[in-house]
């Protein structure tokens, strides 16, 4: 890791294999690397490291001469790079925007990241508050009401990644 950040963002050097068939082959190979790259990672969650937002490099030198697949003629490079990732860590508190309300609880995002709160992690006075008619979460005084489009701050309690 190049740098590490008390916050859910970090930089971190990475490996990934690009395949190429041989119409790819001639003087615009790097950046044809280098683009098929960015399109294949960025915006990947990775189950160890957490979601690719940028690919900030690709050094010239961490492209390495690619293996030949014989039975397809295509070529599998081996490229190392630098990104940007998103990785919320367990206790960090967020800002987030609702984007969805159900009996269960409610989704919400931070940037690309989607979060589910369980009603059960909601305080006491909302735990019954569900409002089907307004699809929203609403607290016995009517105070709080947490719909599709609000902010929430919300606390991570735990980690799973879908593909």
């Amino acid at each position: 890791c190049l740098f590490a950040c008390p916050s859910m963002f970090y930089v971190k050097n990475l490996e990934h294999e690009i395949e190429l068939e041989p119409i790819h082959f001639g003087p615009k190979l790097r950046p044809t690397i280098v683009r098929l790259l960015k399109e294949e990672v960025e915006g990947l969650a990775l189950a160890n490291y957490g979601y690719v937002v940028n690919v900030i490099d690709v050094p010239k030198e961490t492209i390495k001469s690619g293996i030949i697949e014989y039975d397809t003629g295509n070529v599998v490079f081996t490229v190392q790079y630098t990104a940007l990732l998103l990785r919320p860590f367990i206790n960090e508190v967020l800002d987030a925007t609702v984007s969805q309300c159900n009996p269960l609880g409610f989704f919400a995002f931070v940037g690309p990241l989607r979060i589910f709160v369980s009603k059960h992690s909601m305080p006491q006075d909302m735990f019954n508050g569900f409002d089907g008619e307004k699809d929203a979460w609403v607290s016995d005084d009517k105070e709080v009401i947490i719909s599709s489009g609000c902010g929430v701050r919300l606390k991570i309690k735990g980690r799973t990644v879908e593909q």
